[in-house]
């Protein structure tokens, strides 16, 4: 087998895994970071390193020419130490960022200042870059699959806010464009879902998709701030989450078609992501 010359980090992630099945599918070798065992297709090279542990990673970058980066805390604590890691090995770096983050003038929102953080490291180290900066997640909505599976409803605040929620597979196929071309190099390209959709709406499209009904039952943002504490988010997370969250009823995420441009293939519809995930919500 060919030696790799990219590296996954997140690859058992949402993100993560979609680049390491397209580089698969598309026949670059690549190599998989992780932290225990886990079984791949045969051809992609699985290596054990963490993260939270630089020190750990010199096996998984030896060798190693491109690192796919996806940074899984919610500081950039550590991460000088990483981005010195990775630049003792690759030339190149591309980060999975976020469209929240700002510049100098509007340093961005305090949910992604470590994103911030990152791409300014990325940038002054001396290694070639990309930051992805995609809208929300679709995938976040699986946060909604265990009450949609017991109870067939999805209780939330805001039923009317609408975000262009992106297929991981499209930023995937963003990353991978950046990791095996120079076409996005020193760039960072907002990446989109093709349509604002409302929460209410992606509820009812995850019923249609499932075939069963599911009602959204809107909550107060109090109540949801409650809800987000029950479940273990840290106090600080959900006093920056919930009012972001509520300012994007009057103030959207853009809507483009960089997908498209870049990978020559529309985005997917959250109808689409739906209809690829029903599994999970059954």
């Amino acid at each position: 087998m060919t030696q790799p010359r990219i590296l996954v980090t997140g690859a058992t992630g949402k993100v993560g895994g979609a680049v390491v099945a397209q580089l698969h599918a598309a026949g670059v070798p690549v190599r998989a970071l992780v932290r225990g065992k886990v079984d791949f297709p045969e051809g992609v090279q699985a290596v054990r390193g963490d993260l939270g542990d630089p020190a750990s990673l010199g096996t998984a970058l030896d060798g190693v020419d491109t690192v796919f980066l996806v940074w899984p805390f919610l500081s950039a604590e550590g991460a000088p130490d990483v981005i010195d890691a990775i630049g003792k090995h690759a030339r190149r770096v591309v980060y999975l960022s976020s469209a929240g983050v700002g510049d100098e003038e509007e340093p961005g929102e305090a949910i992604t200042m470590f994103h911030t953080q990152l791409e300014r490291l990325i940038e002054a180290s001396g290694l070639e870059w990309t930051a992805l900066r995609p809208t929300g997640f679709a995938s976040n909505t699986l946060g909604w699959a265990e009450e949609v599976r017991t109870t067939g409803a999805v209780r939330a605040p805001l039923a009317r806010l609408a975000r262009p929620l992106i297929h991981e597979a499209d930023m995937a196929a963003v990353a991978v464009e950046a990791l095996t071309t120079d076409a996005l190099l020193g760039t960072r390209p907002l990446i989109t879902g093709p349509e604002l959709v409302t929460q209410e709406r992606q509820v009812a499209l995850i019923s249609e998709a499932i075939g069963r009904p599911v009602r959204f039952e809107e909550i107060t943002l109090d109540e949801a701030a409650e809800q987000m504490r029950a479940t273990g988010y840290p106090a600080e997370l959900v006093a920056a989450i919930v009012p972001a969250q509520a300012e994007m009823l009057d103030r959207p995420e853009p809507v483009n078609d960089e997908v498209e441009r870049i990978t020559g293939t529309p985005a997917r519809s959250f109808r689409e992501w739906a209809v690829d995930h029903a599994a999970d919500f059954r």
